[in-house]
């Protein structure tokens, strides 16, 4: 089993030289490279050529490169889409998702061959989470939770009470067509303990990851995503007890009292190929 990691996904400006060079050394998993809310309108055609040629030089290593454009209902994101089309990323963005035919439209302007992610960010785009989903060039989506709060009219609080259905509804999306989907943004940077309480409560409910806005975030996005060592542990101990059970032939196995099922050893296997892919990232 192969498994890459989306633990931490940061959102660099695509006009920013000096902060796309720095992304080649942080620990991230994934970037963003923005030309969207991160670049001003009369950066917009510079910051085009800016991020190609920074995508073109190469050095980002394991991390998935993924580049937001404008919407293409703007007067950018015609342009931007044909200038993505050439440029030497994983994925491409595409902001305010709320049906197929934006990705089919877009699709239309890059091709077939590259991999499409999906804003997650309006009551639509909520209610059309599952059709979205299950698009053949979709590769993951990202949740845009502070414009979601704004379209809802509602309140951004601790517990995410606004955005808590959205969230679910995009998770069991994402989750029954096998796609990838990460959390939206925590604004308070400085707010570590606020951090890695959302991470854990997005975490829980089942997304890959954590959408960033500034480097330190990163540990922590880390820390909450990955694997625990006591994690990594149990999922070998369960795995051995199974495959003993099974030698004996028994269907199920007991570790720590509990049951352990087929289920609990996907599960295992899974944490341990996050685990070497994590391992393998920290080892270059």
């Amino acid at each position: 089993m192969t498994v890459q990691p989306f633990r931490s996904v940061l959102y660099i400006p695509g006009s920013k030289v000096r902060a796309i060079d720095k992304a080649k050394s942080l620990p991230v998993d994934a970037i963003i490279f923005d030309l969207e809310d991160a670049v001003s309108p009369e950066e917009k055609e510079s910051a085009r050529e800016t991020l190609a040629s920074a995508l073109a030089e190469g050095g980002f290593g394991h991390r998935f490169t993924i580049v937001r454009i404008n919407g293409l209902d703007t007067i950018w994101g015609t342009a931007d889409a044909r200038a993505v089309a050439d440029m030497a990323c994983d994925a491409v963005l595409l902001p305010k998702v709320e049906g197929p035919e934006q990705i089919d439209r877009l699709a239309g302007l890059i091709g077939t061959d590259r991999a499409i992610w999906a804003m997650m960010e309006t009551p639509l785009g909520m209610l059309e989470a599952r059709t979205i989903a299950a698009h053949r060039q979709l590769g993951g989506m990202v949740m845009g939770t502070n414009d979601l709060v704004k379209e809802l009219n509602g309140r951004a609080t601790p517990d995410r009470v606004a955005v808590m259905t959205g969230l679910g509804h995009c998770v069991i999306a994402a989750k029954a067509h096998g796609k990838v989907i990460v959390d939206g943004v925590y604004n308070a940077f400085k707010d570590e303990a606020g951090l890695a309480a959302e991470c854990r409560q997005g975490r829980d409910m089942g997304f890959d990851g954590k959408t960033l806005i500034h480097p330190a975030q990163i540990d922590t996005a880390n820390a909450e995503f990955g694997p625990s060592e006591d994690e990594i542990d149990l999922a070998r101990r369960q795995i051995a007890a199974y495959e003993a059970a099974q030698a004996d032939g028994q269907g199920v196995a007991v570790v720590d009292g509990k049951i352990v099922e087929n289920l609990h050893v996907d599960t295992a296997r899974r944490i341990l190929a996050q685990a070497e892919a994590i391992g393998q990232i920290a080892a270059e």
